[in-house]
């Protein structure tokens, strides 16, 4: 459950602060870089002891919780402010995201999540069950590259944005991130195996 809740407030998050770009060592990337890399720690950490369907049901579950919680924002941005409330604008700036990013976010997030659940599980029957830093990495390291193809070809096509070079920098951000979460799913796994009595799940 708290695995789930990390998921779940991790991508709503990443989701709202997505907005704003950010520039690491000369890459460009959104703000929710991190954040967002840090759902595959997680869904790896769940697919390793809880199993494919389950970790599915999870990302399934924080979809429908990216769509309630964009529905809710939207409803508060087109609700009449009260008399006193001066940053309207400000606020329709910041949360307002317009219907393609949020398609964007919501097609990247659902293809490149269920990758890597069916490529975690791929390269764990290829291994047989061995060599969890191998399929964390593999199954990571394409999804997010599915994620930042998706993301920017559907929220920036026809705009004038340079369109490889956002991939590039976004994607080489992520690939940092993935190659340095793998210690963090081997530590959630070995903590949480003893404590629940779990097997490696298939």
């Amino acid at each position: 459950m708290i695995l789930v809740a990390a998921f779940i407030s991790l991508l709503v998050i990443s989701n709202i602060i997505a907005v704003k770009t950010i520039t690491v060592g000369g890459l460009i990337g959104p703000a929710a870089v991190l954040c967002y890399s840090l759902t595959f720690v997680i869904s790896d950490t769940i697919s390793e002891l809880w199993g494919r369907k389950t970790t599915q049901f999870v990302i399934n579950t924080g979809f429908g919780a990216a769509i309630l919680s964009a529905l809710f924002i939207k409803l508060a941005i087109v609700m009449p402010g009260s008399p006193f409330w001066q940053q309207q604008e400000a606020f329709e700036t910041i949360l307002g995201s317009n219907i393609r990013i949020v398609i964007a976010s919501l097609a990247a997030y659902y293809i490149s999540q269920s990758h890597d659940v069916w490529a975690f599980h791929f390269w764990k029957r290829t291994t047989g069950g061995k060599h969890l830093w191998l399929r964390n990495n593999l199954s990571s390291m394409v999804s997010q590259l599915i994620d930042t193809v998706i993301f920017i070809t559907i929220a920036f096509y026809n705009t004038g944005a340079p369109l490889l070079q956002l991939i590039i920098g976004q994607y080489l951000l992520k690939l940092v991130i993935a190659a340095a979460d793998t210690p963090v799913v081997y530590l959630l796994v070995a903590y949480i195996k003893p404590k629940t009595g779990l097997q490696h799940a298939s």
